[in-house]
Formats: C-alpha cells, sequence, structure tokens
C-alpha cells in the first residue's frame, strides 16, 4: 500500500481509484478501463451540495450503527466543539455541532456554527439529518435545555435527558426544591487515588406533575464530592 500523505482531497480519491483493483472498480460502477481522472472528480466535488451529501452520509451511517444496549435504547449525544487549527490570523476558529452514537462512537450528523448563528438554532438542523429518532435517546448539555427543544424531540418520538443549570434558574429551582432526602441513592461511585477520594451519587425522581418544563418525566441528581 502506497502512502499518499496529506494530499487534497480530490487527489487521494483519484489515486485510490487508479490504484483500486478492477473488480473492486466494477463493484463501484466504475469502467476499469475508463477510470475518473483527478479533474473530473474535482469537478464533481464542486457540484455536489455539501449539507445533502453529509444528510445522506448520516443516513447511511446510521442503518449500520449498532442500536443494542442494555436497554434496547439508542443513545444519541448532541455537542459543540471549536476545531483545533481553524483559527487564522482573520477569522476566528470553525464551530462545529455533531450527533453521535454513543454505542458505536459513530458521527451520524453534523453542522457548521458560524459567527451568524449559535448552537440553539442549530440543534434542530442538526437532528433532521438523521431520519428516525423514535425511541432514541438524545443527551446534550445545558445549552440545549430549550422548551423549544424538547418539543421538537417529542414530535419526533424521541427521549431526552438535558442538564439543567444556571441558564434555567427557575427550572433549576424547582428541581433543587424535590425532596431529594427522601430519595434513596440509585447509584454510588468511591474512588480513591492521586491523594483524593471521590464520591458520585446518582438519585432519580418521577415528576409528572409539578415541574414547569414541558414532557419531563424523571429528574436525575448527580452530586460529586471530593476529599483529599
Amino acid at each position: 500500500m502506497r502512502r499518499r500523505g496529506r494530499l487534497p482531497l480530490d487527489t487521494a480519491i483519484a489515486e485510490w481509484v487508479a490504484d483500486v483493483p478492477a473488480a473492486t472498480a466494477l463493484a463501484l460502477g466504475i469502467a476499469p478501463d475508463r477510470r475518473p481522472s483527478e479533474a473530473m472528480i474535482r469537478r464533481l466535488l464542486q457540484t455536489l451540495d455539501p449539507q445533502l451529501l453529509t444528510a445522506a452520509v448520516g443516513v447511511w451511517l446510521a442503518g449500520r450503527a449498532s442500536t443494542s444496549t442494555a436497554t434496547g435504547l439508542r443513545a444519541v449525544a448532541v455537542d459543540g466543539k471549536s476545531l483545533r487549527g481553524s483559527r487564522t490570523g482573520d477569522t476566528a476558529a470553525r464551530h462545529v455541532m455533531a450527533a453521535c452514537d454513543q454505542v458505536t462512537g459513530v458521527v451520524l450528523a453534523d453542522t457548521g456554527v458560524n459567527g451568524k448563528t449559535n448552537e440553539i438554532t442549530r440543534f434542530a438542523p442538526l437532528l433532521n439529518q438523521i431520519g428516525d429518532l423514535r425511541g432514541a435517546v438524545i443527551t446534550a448539555d445545558a445549552l440545549h435545555c430549550q422548551r423549544d427543544h424538547v418539543t421538537y424531540l417529542a414530535e419526533r418520538g424521541a427521549h431526552w435527558i438535558l442538564t439543567v443549570k444556571g441558564n434555567q434558574p427557575h427550572l433549576h429551582a424547582q428541581l433543587a426544591a424535590l425532596p431529594w432526602r427522601a430519595v434513596p441513592d440509585a447509584t454510588r461511585d468511591d474512588d480513591r487515588g492521586h491523594g483524593r477520594r471521590g464520591i458520585r451519587t446518582l438519585k432519580i425522581l418521577t415528576v409528572s406533575t409539578g415541574i414547569d418544563f414541558p414532557h419531563a418525566a424523571q429528574a436525575l441528581q448527580i452530586r460529586r464530592r471530593r476529599r483529599r
């Protein structure tokens, strides 16, 4: 196998097509004696709609990602990150938000977040790239603890687990006022290392009534304590 190094995408694809065995070329619909040139591949890439291509790849990956978990539910994590090395003297770093299958680690969809928008407005367009969310559990950080988001997920038949922090002060106060002292620990982890002891507890409480947040069914309290 020849090492290609850091080549432009069209050049790398053209070299791969030139080297691929005839049987593989035929399986891809390419005549072995009439393989596409680098120029033809470059023109093809330039005419592709990047959003449609991303959606098509996401559907293909979703169909092949394993969805078997202990509960039978698929877990999809939504998160955004700034791309390292993408910042220049004139432009800010590129920010991308992605949806990842938590079992396989496969990125099912992604979308750019430019300076004219933010992650909140790109939440639904991101998940629209995934064809079927029925029964899936969507996890996201506190930024996405939004009423519009959970309404969207409910309409698509998905479940959700969202972090609640200070950006939702009314909801946070409601959750903090629940009778947590009367609730036993669902799980408890006690770790020791590096001169510290870490204790983490998880409690679960049904909140079908009394919480001013749409479609809320349960509240989870996670407490972390560290001792030297």
